[in-house]
């Protein structure tokens, strides 16, 4: 067996992402899966996902990954897809 690339690592990674965010919101998969560039909160969502769901996911990213999402800008940016979120993560991560 060969070493997995970075680039299998962040996939695996965004799924991981992907399942621990259904999992703090307890919602249900979408049809069709979270693509890693769909927008996660607001209107135009299919998880619909809102403020106390973005608590809820903040709270088990810190718990999961050591990682703190104040509430700012940058953590609205960082939450916005599943590709900014684990490049947050990834860059903060202890």
């Amino acid at each position: 067996m060969g070493t997995a690339t970075p680039e299998i690592i962040m996939a695996e990674f965004k799924n991981e992402l992907k399942a621990m965010i259904l999992y703090a919101a307890e919602k249900d998969q979408p049809e069709g899966g979270i693509s890693d560039d769909e927008i996660l909160f607001g209107p135009e969502s299919r998880l619909m996902l809102d403020s106390l769901d973005a608590l809820q996911i903040s709270m088990e990213i810190q718990k999961r990954y050591g990682v703190r999402l104040p509430d700012s800008k940058e953590t609205r940016r960082a939450m916005s897809s599943i590709s900014n979120l684990a490049e947050y993560i990834t860059t903060r991560r202890k």
